[in-house]
């Protein structure tokens, strides 16, 4: 895995372009935005997949994350999403949100077995009828003040 940099945008874009739907797909220019906001960090596996996230203050969020359907079931998304939450917890984040297609089984699969829970809904967030979980996860146990 290596990080994710503005001139890997082109290659990313196109990582994205395979891992979703062409409606959902980001543009090389897409890519390059993200990797630009305050905070912003990403890593892939060329070929493969990405995760691109970002840290605010305490907070982190996932903004895409993707495998390439020859890749998936391998354990890359796990490994991919394991590097951002290491990545938002080196840069001062303690909670990691991210939001998933209410219906993708097996992304909601993935987020449950890494301690992600539910905490929010967007109706219609992916069109008509396709609503969002928003989900959190805590990226370390609270300090005990005893």
């Amino acid at each position: 895995m290596q990080p994710a940099l503005l001139a890997d945008a082109a290659e990313l874009a196109g990582l994205h372009a395979l891992a979703f739907p062409p409606a959902e797909a980001w543009s090389a220019d897409a890519m390059r935005l993200m990797l630009e906001m305050p905070g912003a960090f990403g890593l892939w596996r060329p070929g493969a997949g990405l995760v691109l996230s970002r840290v605010a203050l305490d907070e982190a969020e996932i903004l895409t994350i993707g495998v390439v359907p020859a890749a998936r079931r391998q354990g890359l998304g796990a490994a991919l999403l394991g590097a951002a939450l290491a990545g938002a917890l080196a840069r001062g984040a303690a909670t990691m949100f991210l939001e998933v297609a209410a219906d993708n089984e097996a992304a909601v699969t993935l987020y449950a077995s890494l301690a992600f829970l539910p905490v929010g809904r967007r109706r219609d967030y992916y069109g008509r009828g396709r609503d969002a979980q928003v989900l959190r996860r805590p990226l370390a146990p609270p300090l005990s003040l005893s």
